[in-house]
């Protein structure tokens, strides 16, 4: 296959360096990733400024915007429509993507915006980074994009893939999953520059629920959560509810 690889993490990132030299040895692989971490990037565009790509190897380049940006440079610039991916993967992610961190996340986007185009897509994450297998992660997602065409999901549905970490027996379970849910104790951490101006840091710390079926339940167990995600915030029960029903504006 001719893959697009990227991610938020950085093009140095060890996670996608692995994944890189494991999808090489078997498959024609472009790596356009950002010259930075964009973690928490989600879908954004860079739109202020112009962009920049760095050549850092034969067919490794970094982009100085965010995840979406690399993508959309790898697609429209580097590949034209004649050589068009078969497959973007973005990752892997240095970190877990579960749940509603999704709709932060620059891994996950990345590949939302490759299904845009009508590419198959995939977001992987390693959910404990420390210490983590990333070359049997890799490995696993080198099987994993075999399945993909027999699983026959439609255009604009990604796979949001998430592995736990410090696993060696290859990766070998794995879940079809829900969205779990989370709820965070977020803080703000003031502090004061050498100047005695303040600053600000987000932080806290999430409590997941316990949902049989669902990303994090799966990672507990020690398994592979393979969500399948689709771009489409529309209430569809709510939207038929209202469609039934006359409605006047009232004075």
């Amino acid at each position: 296959m001719r893959i697009l690889l990227t991610n938020d993490d950085g093009a140095n990132a060890e996670g996608i360096k692995v994944l890189f030299q494991e999808l090489n040895k078997h498959h024609d692989v472009l790596l356009v990733a950002p010259d930075r971490e964009q973690s928490a990037s989600s879908h954004s565009l860079t739109l202020t400024r112009p962009l920049r790509l760095n050549e850092l190897g034969r067919k490794q380049y970094s982009c100085d915007g965010t995840p979406t940006d690399s993508v959309m440079l790898a697609l429209l610039k580097l590949m034209n429509k004649s050589r068009r991916p078969d497959m973007v993967i973005s990752g892997i992610n240095h970190g877990a993507n579960m749940g509603e961190d999704i709709l932060y996340s620059g891994t996950v986007a990345a590949a939302i915006e490759g299904s845009q185009f009508g590419i198959p897509s995939i977001a992987v994450s390693m959910v404990d980074a420390e210490k983590a297998d990333f070359k049997a992660a890799a490995r696993f997602v080198r099987r994993f994009i075999k399945m993909v065409p027999t699983l026959k999901v439609g255009n604009g549905t990604i796979f949001n893939i998430n592995l736990p970490g410090k696993i060696r027996d290859g990766f070998k379970k794995f879940e079809f999953t829900f969205l779990g849910s989370r709820k965070y104790d977020d803080i703000i951490i003031e502090q004061e520059d050498p100047r005695g101006i303040p600053y600000y840091w987000i932080a806290g710390s999430a409590t997941w629920k316990d949902q049989d079926g669902s990303d994090i339940n799966a990672i507990k167990s020690g398994a592979v959560s393979i969500t399948p995600v689709k771009l489409n915030f529309t209430d569809s029960a709510v939207l038929r509810d209202l469609l039934t029903r006359p409605h006047k504006l009232p004075r």
